[in-house]
């Protein structure tokens, strides 16, 4: 199975960036469509990029297009998701997830996830 791994998560100001990344361990990485979710406490999960297995095509949540980037390095097994002028209530906790079919923004269609990086906006 394949094992996902985040790390670039931590305290930022309002306005400020980061880049989170996601190592896959999974030899075949190619073959996922990776994608990148949320979580706030109390509130649901909820989709914000994904990238085909290619790298060819993306798409956003329109409530971060213009600002965020998701990218991958299939050579190295990791996608990437740059963050630019954050806001507070983008606190959440940031997941990497892998799909063996979809360029998907539902959770079910996800087959695999990491453990999350917890991303702190401050005012």
């Amino acid at each position: 199975q394949v094992q996902l791994v985040e790390s670039g998560g931590g305290l930022v100001q309002t306005g400020g960036s980061l880049r989170l990344s996601c190592a896959a361990s999974e030899r075949t990485f190619s073959l996922y469509a990776m994608g990148w979710f949320r979580q706030a406490p109390g509130k649901e999960r909820e989709f914000v990029a994904v990238i085909s297995r290619s790298g060819g095509s993306t798409n956003y949540a329109d409530s971060v297009k213009g600002r965020f980037t998701i990218s991958r390095d299939n050579a190295k097994n990791t996608v990437y998701l740059q963050m630019n002028s954050l806001k507070p209530d983008e606190t959440a906790v940031y997941y990497c997830a892998a799909s063996t079919y979809y360029s998907s923004t539902y959770v079910r269609q996800y087959n695999y996830w990491g453990q999350g990086t917890q991303v702190t906006v401050s005012s």
